[in-house]
């Protein structure tokens, strides 16, 4: 079996944390910059956590140098509130995902790791009540880099630091439920799988042509042979 880097979205891919997210960035922003900003109206799907708030308060007609100076402060407020707000009841594994990741794991040929917009303590603090930081001993976060396309080489890197394999092209899989999931490795040639189980809809995300596009995760078979190819390579 060919060898494959399968890197997953967390938010609206793996599980769902339902508003807690907004409440704590609501009062990181609010502290830091005075202002939320336009939040019910901004597309959060897909998007690192420092491009939020950078998106939320230039649409609150604040200049980048003045969100540069704070953004430190506003993501580190941000984290310090999320993570206490993290506990079981908060976090819902999607459809299959538990089954799913267990497979994946158990498989020889598959390397698995995370490529979120997640600060990383914020992402290790949403797996940890479903038990899934085990399986996913590095990846890539919006702590690494604001750009979301910017993350794709940084998780191929640490995974050739982790495996000794350097993984490229459709031996790359990046799984997400955003269109900017589906974009963020094209420059590299990876296989896109999206998955219909976040907010972005099913019509959404055929247009963006991923290689694989399912409802979600439920039936476990399918999801393998989406995110393995069936073996085409």
């Amino acid at each position: 079996m060919t060898p494959r880097l399968v890197l997953f979205d967390i938010d609206g891919t793996l599980l769902s944390a339902g508003r807690v997210f907004r409440e704590a960035l609501a009062e990181a922003l609010t502290a830091t910059f005075g202002t939320t900003g336009p939040m019910e109206s901004y597309e959060f799907s897909g998007r690192t956590d420092p491009e939020i708030v950078r998106g939320l308060m230039r649409g609150a007609g604040l200049e980048d140098a003045v969100i540069d100076a704070r953004l430190g402060p506003a993501l580190e407020r941000f984290a310090i509130g999320l993570v206490p707000l993290l506990v079981a009841n908060a976090i819902r594994a999607k459809p299959g995902i538990p089954a799913l990741v267990g497979r994946l794991a158990g498989d020889q040929s598959v390397t698995l790791g995370l490529l979120t917009g997640n600060l990383e303590r914020c992402a290790r603090a949403k797996l940890d009540p479903l038990a899934l930081n085990a399986h996913f001993a590095f990846g890539a976060f919006g702590s690494d880099h604001e750009d979301r396309r910017a993350l794709p080489p940084i998780a191929v890197e640490r995974a050739f630091r982790a495996t000794g394999r350097r993984f490229a092209g459709k031996g790359v899989v990046i799984v997400g439920d955003s269109i900017y999931d589906v974009r963020c490795g094209q420059g590299l040639g990876v296989r896109a799988v999206a998955v219909a189980s976040g907010t972005t809809s099913r019509e959404r995300l055929s247009a963006e042509c991923p290689d694989a596009l399912l409802d979600d995760f439920s039936d476990v078979e399918a999801a393998m042979a989406a995110i393995l190819g069936n073996g085409t390579g």
